[in-house]
């Protein structure tokens, strides 16, 4: 029984994690731009 208590605190801090890796990303701008990559590849780039 206490193994089942010590990997269910595991799994719910590893979700913690995960869930604050996310909102950190969110927060930083990772996904402000979705509609650029998509179209990029449309336009020709001549540098």
């Amino acid at each position: 029984m206490s193994a089942l208590i010590i990997l269910l605190i595991l799994s719910l801090l590893v979700a913690i994690g995960f869930l604050a890796a996310f909102v950190w990303s969110v927060q930083g701008g990772q996904y402000d731009d979705d509609q650029t990559p998509s179209v990029r590849i449309l336009f020709d780039d001549t540098k």
